[in-house]
C-alpha cells in the first residue's frame, strides 16, 4: 500500500475486505494487518481486526455459503467482494452486531472498494441469508468442513494422528480467540509483584499453570497499557512458547545457538533465564525479521549476536566453535497456532507438509554437527502434526549412534514416544511440540567437522 493510499480512511469492513482478498491471493495476515490498520480510524481498529480474524477463522464455513448464494463465481480481480461477503456473513452468523447494521454497513462498503456495481449483489446475498439463515445452517449440519471450519485435508490428518476427543479439542480451540499471555522478565520484577502492578492498573490477570514466569490476561490490552512494558518488565509470549528456554538446562558459561530465532521471544527468554551464558548466537533466514528481534532485545536491555543466514548452510555463518546448547525452533505448518494465524486455513496446503519435513530434517542434521559432545538440542515446533514432530525425531535417532532422547518430565502436554505434545487449549496455551536430545558421542563426521 502506498503512502497516499494509507491516508485514505476506510471503513473497517472495506479494509477487512481488502485484507481477506489479499490473503486469498496468497499473502499472510500478519503482513497485511499492520499495513491496512493504518487506513482505518483508530476507534474502528478493534472492529477491523475482529472482522479480519473472525472472517478468516470461519472462512472454510463461510466459503461454502458464498458458493451457494452467489450465482456466478467472482473473478480474481473481484476478490475484494468475496472478502466483503465473508465479512458480512461472519457478522450475521458469529457476531452480535444487529443484522440491520451488518447488512447496511457491508453493502455501503462497496463504494469505498470502488465496486459500486456489486452493491446489489452484496445486498441480495446478505438479505437472502438473513431470510434463510436457519434453513441454510441446518442444511449443512452434517457437512464436515462446514461444521469444523477447517480444510478437509487438515481434518483428515488430525483424525489420522490423534484420538477423536483430542481432534475435537484441537478444532474447538482453533476456532476461538487466543488469550493474551505475558512473560515476566524476572531479572527486573517478580511475577507476584507484576501481578500487583497489573491489578493497580485495573488489568485482570492470573498466573499461568505451567510457565513459571507466565501471566494470562482476562482480556487483551494494548501493550502501551502494560505497566513498565517499554522498560522491559514484561513481554508478550504464549505460555507454550515460554517452556522452551527452561528445557535447555542453561548454565553459566554455555555457548548457545537459537536457530530460526525470529521474532525473538525465545531469544530474549534465554538471556533472561540465564544472564551468565558465555554467548548467544541467534540465526534467522529473513533479515527483515531480525529487525524485530533487535527491537525486542533493545527494549529488554539484552544483547545477542544476530546473523541473517540459512541456519542449515553452516559455511555461511558458523565459526566452527561448538555450542553446548541449541534451540531449533523449526519452520513448520503452524497448525498449533491457527487461532492466532487463521489465514493458515487458507494458505497452507497438503503438499506444504512434505516440504516442511524436508526442511526440518535438513536443519536437524546440519545443526547437530555444531553441538558439542554432551550438549543438548531442543527441537520445537508450533505444529500438532506428528509428521513434523515425533516422526522427524524418530528418523533422526534411528540414523545415528551419537544421539539419545532425554525424557521430558513435565505435567504439561501429552507424552509421545520421543517428546511432548501440547494441544491448543481454549483460554490457555497454544499447540506446541518439544523433543530434547543429547549428543552422547562424536561420529567420524562430527569429529571431522569440528576439527
Amino acid at each position: 500500500m502506498s503512502k497516499s493510499k494509507k491516508l485514505t480512511i476506510l471503513s473497517p469492513r472495506a479494509a477487512a475486505a481488502k485484507v481477506i482478498a489479499n490473503v486469498l491471493r496468497g499473502q499472510s495476515l500478519s503482513t497485511l494487518l499492520p499495513e491496512y490498520a493504518d487506513s482505518v480510524a483508530e476507534q474502528d481498529r478493534s472492529l477491523f481486526k475482529e472482522m479480519c480474524f473472525g472472517s478468516l477463522r470461519w472462512y472454510p464455513q463461510i466459503a461454502i455459503l458464498i458458493k451457494q448464494l452467489v450465482p456466478k463465481p467472482l473473478k480474481e480481480k473481484d476478490l475484494e467482494i468475496q472478502g466483503l461477503l465473508a465479512c458480512g456473513l461472519y457478522q450475521l452468523v458469529h457476531m452480535r452486531i444487529s443484522e440491520h447494521a451488518s447488512v447496511n454497513e457491508t453493502v455501503a462498503a462497496t463504494k469505498a472498494l470502488n465496486r459500486i456495481w456489486a452493491k446489489g449483489l452484496v445486498n441480495a446475498v446478505l438479505r437472502t441469508f438473513q431470510r434463510e439463515k436457519l434453513a441454510l445452517l441446518d442444511e449443512h449440519k452434517d457437512h464436515l468442513v462446514f461444521q469444523n471450519a477447517h480444510p478437509k485435508w487438515l481434518i483428515k490428518k488430525l483424525n489420522d494422528a490423534w484420538h477423536q476427543n483430542d481432534v475435537l479439542a484441537i478444532i474447538e480451540a482453533n476456532n476461538q480467540r487466543g488469550p493474551m499471555t505475558l512473560r515476566v522478565n524476572t531479572t527486573k520484577v517478580s511475577r507476584n509483584d507484576y501481578l500487583a502492578k497489573l491489578k493497580d492498573a485495573g488489568i485482570q490477570a492470573s498466573k499461568t499453570p505451567n510457565a513459571p514466569s507466565g501471566i494470562q490476561l482476562v482480556s487483551a490490552v494494548d501493550v502501551k497499557q502494560l505497566p513498565e512494558f517499554a522498560a522491559g518488565a514484561v513481554s508478550v509470549q504464549d505460555e507454550a512458547a515460554q517452556l522452551a528456554a527452561s528445557l535447555l538446562q542453561l548454565e553459566s558459561g554455555h555457548r548457545v545457538l537459537d536457530a530460526c530465532c525470529a521474532p525473538g521471544g525465545k531469544t530474549c527468554h534465554i538471556l533472561e533465564l540465564q544472564p551468565r551464558i558465555a554467548s548467544l548466537v541467534a540465526v534467522d533466514s529473513e533479515p527483515r525479521r531480525l529487525i524485530r528481534v533487535e527491537e525486542n532485545l533493545t527494549r529488554l536491555d539484552l544483547s545477542a549476536q544476530l546473523i541473517a543466514a540459512d541456519a542449515g548452510e553452516l559455511d555461511s555463518w558458523w565459526d566452527r566453535k561448538p555450542f553446548q546448547r541449541i534451540l531449533l525452533d523449526a519452520p513448520c505448518s503452524a497448525t498449533g497456532v491457527i487461532r492466532r494465524h487463521p489465514d493458515i486455513k487458507i494458505l497452507r496446503k497438503p503438499a506444504d507438509i512434505d516440504k516442511l519435513t524436508d526442511i526440518q530434517t535438513r536443519l536437524l542434521q546440519r545443526l547437530w554437527q555444531t553441538l558439542s559432545n554432551g550438549g543438548i538440542l531442543v527441537y520445537a515446533t508450533c505444529s500438532v502434526l506428528p509428521e513434523e514432530n515425533d516422526h522427524i525425531i524418530k528418523s533422526f535417532i534411528e540414523g545415528r549412534v551419537d544421539a539419545e532422547v532425554i525424557n521430558i518430565q513435565a505435567s504439561w502436554g501429552k507424552t509421545t514416544p520421543y517428546g511432548r505434545q501440547l494441544f491448543p487449549v481454549p483460554e490457555g496455551h497454544d499447540g506446541f511440540y518439544y523433543a530434547k536430545l543429547r549428543k552422547v558421542g562424536q561420529t567420524t563426521e562430527s569429529l571431522a567437522t569440528l576439527g
